[in-house]
């Protein structure tokens, strides 16, 4: 498959319950972190922290937060994090 042009982030379902598939395209190998913040700006998950190579890739957030417990309803943010760009997008979750 031919490389992303550049990057990309979205989720889906947006709303969500339970979960929602987070999908991300870079254009470059190199290390990528995947992390859930609440409306507060604390981190509620990692989902992702490695080294990939260009392309495609979806992870799923299950709503659970670090500790094992579910997250409650509300607006969350999701943020992919490479060495040359940060993006953010926004999610709901509704129970």
């Amino acid at each position: 498959s031919p490389e992303p042009a550049d990057f990309g982030l979205t989720n889906y379902p947006n709303p969500f319950n339970p979960d929602t598939t987070i999908r991300f395209s870079v254009p470059s190998d190199g290390r990528v972190i995947v992390t859930i913040y609440n409306i507060k700006g604390q981190r509620v998950k990692q989902l992702l922290n490695e080294q990939v190579v260009a392309g495609r890739y979806a992870v799923v957030w299950d709503g659970i937060d670090h500790t094992g417990n579910p997250c409650s309803s509300g607006v969350y943010f999701y943020k992919l994090r490479t060495n040359s760009k940060t993006l953010v997008r926004k999610m709901l979750m509704l129970k």
